[in-house]
């Protein structure tokens, strides 16, 4: 299958890979940061925006999907979901993912023994079962999430709200599939392997993936460096879009 993709500007590839619930539009803002100095490729994930759903669909599989539409040197963006689809890209091609950003990136969504920097399974249990009863209540109640915390809350879960509904509805089958990844991924035993570059943004009111948790990414990457930025929760690149192209356009130049 092929992914859809939006591209824009020109420069060294830059692929954005967006998290769980939203499509390629959320990166609109970032992109026309960023495409001034980069040709931007901002992907829909399967299920999400004009991309057809695969099943079953896994973190790897999604990684071989990248590291064969994009170009074989690319530099790569990934926030949340997307970060982890984009870890498991750089371990499975490192001579193409060249540098490596993540935002609001755990190497584990869920608490489990020895890992309390998450949230409780109950609640990705809840997510998927207002999936079921109630699908436009649930992706409401998710974005909200997302923006708790924010010190412009109110704006960021607006902004989510309107770039959701900016492009088809997200497919059922994908979103579920994403809240088993959620689950069920653990990649901290993998990080040593990752030898790239690697800058961990991370807002330090993110109530889904704990500080501590991008923390936890810039100690046990090999080559990674954490910018850690105040008053901002799970979607920083929303709050302070300047901001963040600004840490990126840095990173990804040097």
């Amino acid at each position: 299958m092929t992914l859809n993709c939006v591209e824009s500007g020109s420069g060294p590839d830059l692929v954005l890979v967006h998290g769980w619930g939203m499509h390629a539009g959320i990166w609109d803002g970032l992109a026309r940061e960023l495409s001034a100095q980069f040709r931007v490729h901002a992907v829909d994930l399967p299920g999400y925006g004009e991309s057809a759903t695969c099943d079953p669909c896994t973190l790897e599989h999604m990684a071989s999907l990248l590291a064969r539409q994009m170009p074989q040197r690319s530099l790569v963006c990934g926030w949340s979901l997307g970060g982890l689809v984009a870890l498991t890209w750089a371990a499975l091609a490192p001579r193409q993912v060249a540098r490596l950003a993540l935002i609001a990136t755990t190497p584990c969504f869920t608490q489990r023994v020895g890992w309390p920097h998450a949230i409780a399974a109950d609640v990705l249990h809840d997510f998927a079962e207002g999936l079921r009863t109630d699908y436009a209540a649930t992706l409401k109640r998710f974005l909200s999430l997302q923006a708790l915390g924010d010190a412009q809350a109110r704006q960021v879960a607006q902004r989510l709200k309107v770039s959701l509904l900016a492009r088809a509805a997200p497919d059922p089958v994908a979103l579920g599939q994403g809240l088993e990844i959620l689950l069920n991924a653990d990649l901290r035993d993998r990080l040593g392997a990752i030898g790239q570059p690697v800058l961990v943004v991370h807002g330090d009111r993110d109530l889904l993936t704990p500080l501590a948790a991008g923390e936890y990414l810039s100690r046990n990457l090999p080559n990674a460096q954490l910018v850690r930025l105040h008053g901002a929760a799970h979607a920083p690149f929303v709050s302070n879009v300047q901001g963040t192209g600004a840490l990126l356009k840095r990173f990804f130049d040097e």
